[in-house]
């Protein structure tokens, strides 16, 4: 008898020990579900930034309805601490040329400009200086410089009761001007920011464990001149386009610029007379009267093989050009 009540006793507490675990087991199962980390995202980009480049892209006319702009690339430099040491110079400012390098890429990939490198310009001139030629530099229309400003990364962790994950960020923004070459005055001032980030976890020690990625720094970059892009190009294509006359034959004007800046048979355009210049003596700075309209044509033929020697060949509808100083005339698209 006094065996068998040992026996119950035994077995109600084998029972009676196992139950608490089971709802234990239960709940750390179900913590560990709610602390598991979001999958491994794609870095993700400032949304100001997203929105710019897809209106940029949105916005991509053909290239025959948008004549192409001369634009020339200037100094980019690195005004911040990240990525200088004490006694790097502007030849080693590797951020500074990355920025002006990602918005060179930019500017081309829209296919609306014709994009000069200035940067290198000293480059140039001594390898010209090797041949016998000297080597000719197209004038532009507008001349972009500026300054990647601000740029820092930081590292966000977040611990749960059986995971972990690490969250990199790198913020970038970019101040570009627009400067009038004539006048080295400049018309036009933005600012651009962007965002980019990566995410790793792990779960009971389980998942990926990301180190430290230099590609955000790009990323970055990019998202911030992508963010400025829209307005920039707004007010490239806002100022007219212009070229110059070559050559008077008669009725026929031979003007730069052909079909790959968008020039076509039967497109029109007007010949300008340069106003004088004035110096003024409020500002200190010379003022050039308005052009006066001399004559307008229509495009005949364009001829040439790319944007640095392609013409156009116009015949004159209305007006005069000859007897008149080449370099005193101006070619623009008609309003």
């Amino acid at each position: 008898m006094i065996l068998k009540v040992a026996g119950r006793c035994r077995a109600e507490y084998g029972r009676m020990r196992w139950r608490p675990v089971v709802p234990v087991m239960a709940i750390a199962l179900f913590l560990g579900g709610c602390a598991t980390p979001p999958p491994k995202a794609p870095p993700v980009e400032a949304p100001a930034a997203a929105n710019a480049a897809a209106t940029v892209q949105q916005q991509r006319p053909p290239a025959v309805k948008t004549l192409k702009r001369k634009i020339a690339i200037g100094r980019f430099t690195n005004e911040t601490l990240y990525g200088r040491a004490l006694l790097t110079g502007a030849q080693l400012d590797a951020m500074g040329r990355q920025t002006g390098d990602i918005l060179s890429a930019r500017l081309v990939e829209t296919n609306r400009f014709v994009v000069l490198e200035r940067p290198d310009i000293r480059i140039v001139e001594r390898e010209s200086g090797h041949i016998e030629t000297p080597q000719n530099l197209v004038g532009a229309n507008a001349l972009i410089v500026g300054s990647l400003t601000e740029f820092g990364r930081q590292t966000e962790g977040e611990s749960g009761f059986l995971s972990r994950t690490k969250r990199q960020v790198a913020r970038a923004k970019v101040d570009l001007r627009l400067i009038d070459p004539t006048t080295g005055v400049a018309f036009f001032a933005a600012s651009g920011t962007g965002m980019a980030t990566t995410r790793s976890g792990t779960v009971m020690g389980f998942g990926g464990r990301a180190a430290y990625d230099a590609t955000l720094n790009d990323r970055a970059i990019s998202a911030a001149i992508a963010d400025v892009m829209n307005a920039m190009v707004t007010q490239l294509e806002a100022r007219p386009w212009q070229s110059d006359v070559l050559e008077v034959r008669g009725n026929q004007v031979i003007i730069s610029g052909g079909a790959r800046q968008g020039l076509q048979p039967g497109q029109q355009l007007v010949v300008l007379a340069r106003g004088n210049r004035i110096k003024s003596r409020q500002t200190g700075f010379m003022i050039e009267l308005p052009a006066t309209e001399v004559a307008r044509m229509r495009i005949v033929s364009t001829f040439g093989t790319d944007e640095t020697n392609e013409g156009s060949i116009a015949s004159i509808q209305s007006g005069r050009v000859q007897a008149r100083d080449l370099a005193q005339l101006i070619v623009q698209e008609v309003q």
